[in-house]
């Protein structure tokens, strides 16, 4: 492998085999627990799967730690690419070592007073790989890298996905979509999320939960009818009544959903794709409906029952394909159905960022086509008079506006409900909620 950061033969460390594991609490650790998560998206995993199963056994603060470290890598990947890029001749030969460079290089923009810490603790990381034999590569770079900044920024920043952070396809679709919004989508996108509750109306008011909070010091702002946007995130286990059912942590975007269906007490309701169930325990929350509850995950019906459960609700949770009807409909028509579709998750991007990374521009049109035969084999289960909310997090229209439209031009049968008037909502991601779209279609024959 050359670098041009290579010190010279002669000056080379000799190879490590064995060297010592960094202290459990180390940056070094982190570095280690992040570069690998980092590199397992890169192989195509899921960033929140990859955390989960690190969590095992490692101390609270170095596992918060390598969360930030790989979240804040993969938020900035595209720029971190670049950076790299003009910095190796060539990509290192373990994805790890690629990946632990691009932690570090986000700790060094993030924490810049830590800078000589964040280079000896990434080498000291370094040592554990490959036999230690790119420890000398890692520190070339990065002092390289703290020597040469201001050209590097603007070298990196001179490109798409490095000045927006996101996949250059991903930028042209927002801005034949957006041409005045593009940028701030973009920039959202990049951010980090709020923190939103969703106070459980059916065991006291927003007010008096607000001021539950004012009491354990946890500053938040009203929003709708049942939301409070905190000042800063807190730990759920912080949150006075969590654990009791008394609140959840819910988007106040996505808490739209159950706003828009509007389901009244005795109607049998459909959640077509329910996991995790937030909205499901919504719809409950304000009504006591028949509820179906669908997804085609068995492990993430159980998210769902574990939810319902923390808030003392019920509902009939099936691990079921909407698309097959045969395996979960019993013939009897749904009053409501909630078609939260499968999307691309472009909306809530800055919660998931290996999203940007993991998509490809073709899965756009594949996610399309599942929406679609969602729709068609959700609608003969409507209810005369019912009404179908569609709903995505997504900020394409491909997967929106586009798909509502053909949808009711197949179907004779079905006129839009205004929203807000409008005949749709779709909310961008900003400093109050995250990007979603929603469609009230009802059934008129």
């Amino acid at each position: 492998m050359s670098s041009r950061n290579s010190p010279p033969a002669s000056r080379r460390p000799s190879p490590v085999h064995s060297a010592p594991e960094p202290a459990p609490d180390s940056l070094a650790r982190a570095l280690l627990l992040a570069s690998a998560a980092v590199a397992a998206v890169q192989a195509g995993r899921s960033l929140t799967e990859v955390l989960a199963q690190q969590a095992k056994g490692e101390l609270g603060p170095t596992r918060a730690q390598a969360q930030d470290l790989a979240y804040g890598a993969l938020r900035r990947y595209g720029w971190g690419e670049a950076v790299l890029a003009a910095l190796l001749q060539k990509p290192l030969p373990e994805p790890q070592l690629q990946s632990l460079l691009l932690c570090a290089l986000y700790r060094l923009e993030s924490r810049p007073e830590q800078s000589h810490t964040v280079v000896d603790q990434a080498v000291a990381a370094a040592a554990t790989l490959a036999k230690g034999n790119f420890r000398g590569v890692i520190n070339g770079v990065l002092r390289s890298y703290l020597r040469q900044r201001p050209e590097l920024l603007a070298r990196a920043t001179g490109k798409p996905s490095g000045a927006w952070w996101h996949p250059d396809w991903w930028l042209f679709r927002l801005r034949r979509a957006y041409p005045r919004d593009w940028e701030a989508i973009a920039t959202a996108g990049n951010g980090q999320p709020p923190m939103t509750l969703r106070v459980n109306l059916a065991r006291g008011s927003r007010e008096e939960y607000q001021a539950r909070l004012d009491a354990a010091g946890i500053a938040a702002a009203p929003l709708g009818s049942a939301a409070l946007l905190l000042q800063n995130p807190v730990p759920v286990d912080a949150l006075p009544g969590f654990f009791d059912g008394f609140v959840s942590v819910q988007d106040w975007g996505a808490q739209r959903a159950a706003e828009l269906l509007d389901a009244r007490a005795g109607q049998r309701v459909l959640d077509a794709c329910a996991a995790p169930g937030g909205k499901t325990a919504h719809i409950l929350e304000r009504a006591g409906v028949d509820l179906l509850a669908l997804d085609v995950d068995g492990l993430r019906c159980r998210r769902v029952e574990e939810n319902l459960s923390r808030l003392g609700l019920r509902a009939a949770v099936r691990a079921a394909d909407a698309r097959c009807p045969d395996d979960w409909w019993d013939g009897r028509p749904f009053d409501r159905i909630l078609a939260d579709v499968p999307c691309s998750a472009s909306g809530v991007v800055r919660r998931h960022p290996d999203s940007k990374w993991l998509r490809r521009e073709t899965d756009i049109a594949q996610f399309a086509r599942v929406q679609r035969q969602i729709l068609e084999v959700l609608w003969p289960t409507l209810a005369v008079g019912g009404r179908l909310l569609y709903a995505t997090c997504s900020v394409f229209p491909e997967e929106n506006s586009q798909q509502v439209s053909a949808f009711l031009a197949r179907h004779g049968d079905a006129r839009r409900i205004g929203i807000d008037g409008a005949d749709e909502l779709q909310l961008l991601p900003g400093s109050e909620h995250d990007g979603f779209y929603y469609a009230l279609l009802e059934k008129t024959a």
